[in-house]
């Protein structure tokens, strides 16, 4: 902890003042020191203290009452409790009232150093994660998009450049790495923001009602087209449609997309009369489209008038900066939302957090964060509410070839078997389910494989 830690000590017994003040001195800290409630409240009142150890016992009031006071006025502040063996049942009710910790009289060096660490561990931790999320909810900008990093302020820069301007949009990049929050920040952020904003995933609509969906139909223009139905593009009239994985769109649909971009209007499946829209078309894919293109499945000039401005998202690995504040962010949602009083996450949590690479990106991440809140026995995310998946990260490693001696297949299919089970959860935020869905089988073979593996964790979400 750094030497610049401030300790104010409070007790009635000069000798044990003195004794702790030279102690703490020793280890690099600033110390003040009180004799009863009245100087320690002084002190409180006029300096701000990372720790106060004080007795229970003392004139003028007691070790409780200057809790109190010091949770009112100064509740960063860690107060440690001090206190003879007969008079324990005090302390851990100190501690129900906001104590830190207690140490019995007399005590030996090495516990009173322990426990005042330990103390200014957490002070520093829970400072850390106030910082974190004073800064989220201080930004001007769409409060769902997060990051600090260069690769983000650069995201940050194109945004505020593009939000008034009608441009189409390309937001490229691997998926959940946050495109479709990126595609509401450019329109929250521009002239359209009392407008709708409507998204629509290409690759979730089957081909033979994604037409009518973007589009819209006339009744009877096909089975089951009982009424007129108004597509996507009219109930985006005056906004934004966002197309997400429009890579995913089929030929057919390409050359009227291409159609509505050059004329501004679109067509009802089964209609006969144009009908004018004014929408601003944001479109976001994981593939390369130029490689789509040379490969013959997307159209180059469709490709250029969607590609007016292109934002690249950066994958999660590349702006490691960022976790931090996309977990304090994730924290702060899902302890609302799952209604748990989890306020941070451990030193050890987030360094392993930070280590991950999230082939899943900031959704994974996310996932990830919703269930260690779920989890979580206390109001400190700690290692034991971490996925697998995080908690032991599978190498790659090469496939290895037959020697001389021969192989054991039954060992190297379990191992690759295992690899891929462990690999899956990670997408899919530890939540079985998911991860079997992932991997093309049911739930049932999936925990099957688990416990036949010797992987089957009872701390992994079930769906």
């Amino acid at each position: 902890m750094t030497a610049k830690a401030r300790i104010l000590v409070v007790d009635d017994e000069r000798s044990m003042q003195e004794f702790l003040e030279i102690f703490f001195r020793s280890e690099g800290y600033e110390v003040a020191t009180a004799e009863d409630l009245q100087s320690a409240l002084l002190h409180v009142e006029g300096n701000d203290f990372d720790v106060v150890v004080t007795d229970i016992r003392m004139p003028g009031g007691s070790g409780i009452d200057l809790l109190h006071a010091i949770v009112e006025t100064s509740p960063e502040t860690v107060v440690i409790m001090m206190t003879a063996f007969a008079s324990t049942e005090t302390a851990i009710a100190a501690i129900k009232e906001g104590a830190y910790d207690y140490i019995t009289k007399p005590f030996k060096v090495e516990e009173v150093r322990i426990v005042v660490e330990k103390a200014l561990e957490k002070k520093l931790l829970s400072s850390e994660n106030r910082r974190l999320r004073t800064e989220l909810r201080s930004r001007d900008r769409d409060r769902s998009i997060i990051g600090s990093s260069p690769a983000m302020q650069r995201i940050f820069e194109i945004l505020t450049q593009v939000a008034d301007t009608k441009a189409n949009v390309l937001l490229s990049g691997e998926s959940g790495t946050g495109k479709e929050v990126v595609a509401r920040a450019i329109h929250n952020s521009g002239d359209r923001r009392n407008l709708p904003f409507v998204p629509v995933n290409c690759a979730a609509i089957p081909e033979n009602l994604l037409e009518s969906e973007l589009f819209g139909h006339v009744k009877g223009s096909f089975t089951g087209a009982v009424q007129n139905k108004a597509g996507l593009f009219e109930s985006a009239d005056g906004g934004t449609l966002f197309l997400d994985e429009v890579g995913d769109l089929p030929p057919s649909l390409q050359v009227k997309l291409l159609r509505v971009i050059q004329d501004k209007s679109i067509r009802r499946v089964g209609g006969n009369s144009d009908r004018r829209v004014d929408v601003r078309i944001i479109t976001a894919t994981n593939r390369r489209l130029d490689e789509e293109i040379a490969a013959g499945r997307f159209r180059e000039d469709l490709y250029y008038r969607l590609n007016v401005i292109e934002i690249p998202m950066p994958p999660l690995r590349e702006r490691r900066d960022d976790i931090p504040l996309l977990v304090a962010h994730f924290i702060d949602k899902y302890s609302r939302d799952l209604d748990k009083p989890v306020e941070g996450v451990s030193e050890e949590a987030l360094a392993r957090l930070a280590e991950h690479r999230f082939p899943g990106n900031v959704r994974e991440l996310e996932n990830v964060i919703e269930r260690a809140v779920a989890l979580s026995r206390g109001p400190t995310i700690e290692l034991e509410s971490l996925p697998p998946a995080v908690l032991n990260p599978v190498e790659a490693s090469p496939a290895p070839r037959i020697s001389a001696g021969g192989v054991n297949l039954e060992e190297l299919m379990a191992e690759y078997e295992r690899g891929l089970l462990l690999e899956a959860l990670g997408p899919a935020g530890g939540v079985k389910k998911r991860a079997a869905q992932l991997l093309g089988i049911s739930f049932r073979s999936f925990r099957y494989r688990l416990e036949k593996l010797g992987l089957d964790d009872s701390n992994t979400g079930d769906s």
